[in-house]
């Protein structure tokens, strides 16, 4: 987009405590066509299971994906997910992109992904929040009264 190459990272501000990767991908539309896509990743410590991205054509509207952390990390070297988002490694270009396809009713599309720049990025949200500790600092009596609809829960 904008004459940017496909996976070449570009720099923007993000709000204090995120993390953001705005990369230019590819949607792949058959063979031999393509579309140029702005992908906008972006992680925040508060909600450290998921990964917003932001999808957008040049000139089109504007599509916002929730996708799990670890669902993305486990994508870039295997077959990951199930359903409306999966992820799983090319196998052309020597391993060095992913396919991510997102689906949604009866409408699906195939999104080619640069793997070393999404890589190092999750590996950067790792050292914030590690895999496995997304959950350390919940405080579950709190959680729960307010799941079950307790008005007197903080």
């Amino acid at each position: 987009m904008s004459g940017n190459r496909p996976g070449v990272p570009a720099r923007r501000a993000v709000p204090y405590g995120q993390l953001q990767l705005v990369l230019d991908i590819e949607r792949v539309l058959d063979v031999s066509a393509r579309q140029a896509i702005r992908a906008e990743f972006r992680f925040d410590p508060r909600s450290p299971l998921i990964v917003c991205v932001e999808l957008r054509a040049e000139g089109g509207p504007c599509v916002q994906w929730r996708i799990g952390r670890d669902l993305l990390h486990q994508g870039l070297y295997s077959m990951s997910g199930l359903g409306d988002v999966q992820l799983w490694p090319s196998p052309f270009h020597d391993r060095s992109t992913a396919r991510l396809q997102l689906a949604s009713g009866d409408m699906a599309a195939l999104f080619e992904v640069p793997i070393p720049p999404l890589a190092e990025w999750l590996e950067r949200t790792c050292q914030l929040v590690p895999s496995g500790a997304e959950l350390a600092d919940v405080d579950w009596e709190v959680t729960t009264a307010g799941l079950l609809g307790d008005p007197t829960a903080p």
